[in-house]
């Protein structure tokens, strides 16, 4: 049986992609007489003179004959007397670099073409770290277009070494570069006349005979439950792909997350029970009794394999819409499907020199490590040790779009790794040592209603009869502990956990901490109620809007409404209003200093109490 070679082609656009391929199909004699035909006419009206155009036999789209591009992956399947193929030609162009990574997570080798008359670029750097993040091994450097630069052997070394430089870090397992003629045939199929210092083999010979490391056999079994098959109340079976491994009748396996022990009962391929079967099959696996697992689980040997909702990845991301930390997003993992946030961009990777970059966005095309926080515990494991439940896709919840694609770093597992440390000195101990309750005043409502000043006049009110105080306010805070944060409704909602989070601490140090932020939504108010516990005292100032607007001390509502400030308050963004503070107070038509005597006498009242 002839073995199976995987590759893709991927360069800057025009670097000959397509022609390549084509040339070597045509070369080779690989084309059916009807596509062969259809070439020939088709090449008669094309963009070169009416002399062959390869690339038709792969860009078949009506867009790509028109702008002379590859858009979307074109797949090629084809057998030489030594080996049989599967060629995804995937686009050069920027924009269409989500589609090269499709292509690239296929792929068992990758051709990257580069254009002799140009050198490594960006993009050709950039697709050597999308392969390099895909897990593809095996690289063969096309030097392309050599027919422009005479067969230059002192420029196609020059490239060679440019790009080995360039793949240094990557930990691959062959490089090949070949100097070729993608529209003359050089270095093609056969050896070319006019590279007579290149000693290496043609093009199609090399993956021919490249010795591809197929993925060794794995010592566990492992299988991503897609489906649980009950066709009636006799039979439970749980259908799958196996990843890895073998399983026999009466082997004992693990089911995850639940993590229970159970023996295999019967399998099935198709409507056909074997007594064993391995990697690559499909199966339905019935088990000596119930247990819990449903699509999304997983079966296994491997002792190893995580199971957490914390995790760091690289990703590559490929949505118009720039990544932010606080984001949500569907993950896909494995067979599993659940809510995630992005909670840390730890840095981004520049294109050109592989240098970290510290950064609190991510736009389309970047690659980036990030931390990953998921809504529930999954089943997943490293991309370079398993990579059925090591890679990842992330999914836009409105349009369901593949926001971006990534490999798993490793599970961050904090509550086996993180504890709550108790000290001897506690909370109390702090609290009587000042003699006094520890409450968090939160000061919530819109921008312009008072509760920054009015906050300041309780703290100086407070200290004034000899309490021990901290207050936190709003602006400060976004210019210190939260500037990495924005004002979209992500970064407000990690904005006000990470204020009640800060309260709560500066409550266990025996403070009574004020808290003034807008705080807009009232799931969030909530979620810092449940942080900060019994301390919480929720303080809504109630002035209305067109008061506030009339105040705009800062000349936010002006900008707001001139849309030069997006996502703003009580104009482009809801204010939601507390459904049962415990103080409410509104500033339009009273003083300042009766305002502070309402709420101090109420804040006494709990501090009494």
């Amino acid at each position: 049986m002839k073995s199976l070679l995987k590759f893709i082609t991927c360069g800057s656009v025009d670097d000959g992609k397509s022609t390549l391929i084509g040339h070597m199909l045509y070369d080779a004699k690989l084309l059916f007489a009807d596509q062969e035909k259809a070439l020939e006419l088709d090449s008669k009206l094309g963009s070169r003179g009416g002399e062959i155009d390869y690339s038709l036999l792969l860009d078949g789209l009506l867009a790509e004959r028109e702008q002379g591009i590859t858009i979307d992956v074109a797949y090629r399947y084809f057998t030489t007397a030594h080996r049989s193929f599967i060629v995804a030609d995937t686009p050069g162009h920027e924009e269409y670099t989500r589609n090269m990574a499709v292509g690239a997570s296929f792929a068992d080798l990758a051709i990257i073409l580069v254009d002799a008359t140009k050198g490594v670029i960006t993009q050709t750097k950039r697709h050597a770290r999308i392969c390099a993040l895909m897990g593809v091994k095996n690289l063969v450097l096309a030097v392309n277009k050599m027919d422009l630069v005479n067969f230059n052997e002192v420029r196609f070394t020059k490239i060679k070494n440019d790009f080995l430089q360039l793949i240094e870090e990557f930990r691959l397992e062959s490089v090949q570069a070949i100097p070729v003629s993608a529209t003359n045939g050089d270095n093609i199929t056969k050896k070319s006349v006019n590279t007579p210092w290149y000693d290496g083999l043609a093009l199609l010979p090399y993956l021919e005979t490249v010795d591809i490391h197929q993925e060794q056999e794995q010592g566990f079994f492992l299988m991503p439950v897609q489906r649980v098959s009950r066709p009636n109340h006799t039979f439970r079976g749980f259908q799958g792909q196996i990843a890895a491994g073998k399983i026999a009748v009466g082997d004992e396996i693990t089911t995850l997350p639940s993590n229970e022990k159970v023996k295999v009962k019967s399998i099935l391929v198709t409507d056909r029970e074997v007594q064993s079967a391995g990697a690559g099959q499909p199966v339905t696996i019935q088990l000596h009794r119930e247990v819990d697992v449903s699509r999304g689980c997983v079966l296994t040997t491997d002792q190893q394999i995580a199971v957490a909702d914390l995790l760091t990845a690289q990703i590559l991301w490929m949505d118009d819409t720039e990544l932010e930390v606080g984001a949500n997003y569907l993950i896909k993992v494995g067979t599993k499907i659940i809510p995630s946030t992005i909670v840390r961009i730890q840095h981004k990777v520049d294109i050109n020199t592989g240098q970290h970059l510290q950064a609190n966005q991510i736009t389309k095309n970047e690659l980036a490590t990030c931390t990953i926080a998921l809504s529930e515990k999954v089943v997943f494991d490293s991309f370079e040790r398993n990579e059925a439940l090591g890679n990842f896709i992330l999914i836009d919840r409105i349009t369901n779009m593949t926001a971006a694609c990534g490999v798993i770093q490793k599970a961050v597992v904090g509550e086996k790794n993180v504890f709550w440390q108790q000290t001897d000195v506690t909370r109390e101990v702090r609290a009587e040592q000042k003699g006094q309750k520890p409450l968090t005043l939160w000061f919530t409502g819109l921008s312009g209603s008072g509760k920054s000043t009015l906050a300041n006049e309780v703290e100086k009110r407070l200290v004034s009869l000899g309490y021990h105080t901290m207050l936190l306010d709003g602006d400060n805070v976004r210019l210190g502990l939260n500037q990495d944060l924005g004002f979209d409704e992500n970064g407000r909602i990690e904005n006000i956990r990470r204020i009640a989070e800060v309260a709560k601490l500066m409550n266990d140090a025996g403070l009574i901490t004020l808290t003034s932020f807008i705080s807009p939504f009232e799931q969030d108010r909530r979620k810092a109620q449940q942080i900060v516990g019994q301390s919480y005292i929720e303080i809504y100032i109630s002035t209305p809007l067109d008061v506030c607007e009339k105040r705009d001390v800062k000349g936010l509502y002006q900008k707001a409404r001139a849309q030069e400030i997006a996502d703003f308050t009580g104009i482009s963004s809801p204010y939601e209003e507390p459904k049962d503070p415990q103080i409410k107070i509104d500033t339009s038509n009273i003083s300042l200093e009766e305002a502070t005597d309402y709420i101090v006498k109420e804040v006494l009242k709990a501090l009494v109490g």
